[in-house]
């Protein structure tokens, strides 16, 4: 799923907790996101000033077996141009633009046609960012794919990274950083202390 895509550049015990061991919890971050993904998923299609804009549309990509939903999908004539929906304010962060790429990989796929942008649109602060997607970025994607999908056929959950990301992670109580964090520090401390 793309959302996976996401979730693993995040955190990758974030990605294996939903995605491996479906671990959910919500907060109130994970409240906002879906209040704001409920207006946009209202699988409508309508056009506004010649643009025709395709909510909740279904994508996928074959070649790095890829699906999901895109939030929108402006097409301006048959250019496709995905638009990702946040709940948040505007900020840099690495795993909402992958996201988007990974949703212009498929619609590449899916149109045969190639997507050079899209955008952001921050709900928060009413904001709307494009988003020109460089090779590095579609690398990324590949290489997070891949590590997505070798998590999966492992089944196996990363420790985690026990930073400030933990701090408004909704699955802070199911992952506990600070404890597994401390358990594997007091391990290495030990086998360092008693090596000869």
């Amino acid at each position: 799923m793309l959302s996976a895509l996401e979730h693993y550049a995040y955190c990758p015990r974030q990605c294996a907790l939903i995605h491996v061991e479906q671990v959910w919890s919500e907060n109130v971050y994970t409240m906002r996101g879906h209040d704001v993904h409920e207006r946009v998923h209202d699988d409508s299609s309508h056009v506004l000033d010649g643009v025709r804009l395709e909510r909740s549309l279904p994508i996928w990509c074959r070649r790095l077996g890829l699906t999901g939903k895109a939030d929108m999908v402006e097409f301006h004539g048959n250019q496709p141009y995905p638009v990702e929906y946040k709940s948040g304010r505007r900020k840099r962060g690495v795993p909402e633009t992958l996201q988007l790429c990974a949703q212009a990989i498929c619609l590449e796929e899916m149109f045969g046609i190639t997507v050079l942008a899209g955008a952001i649109f921050w709900y928060g602060s009413r904001e709307r960012q494009e988003i020109f997607l460089t090779q590095t970025m579609r690398d990324q994607v590949e290489q997070i794919t891949q590590a997505v999908r070798s998590m999966l056929e492992q089944t196996r959950t990363p420790p985690p990274v026990n930073d400030q990301r933990c701090d408004h992670c909704s699955l802070l109580e199911s992952c506990l950083p600070g404890v597994v964090a401390e358990k594997q520090r007091m391990k290495r401390a030990a086998r360092e202390l008693f090596e000869v």
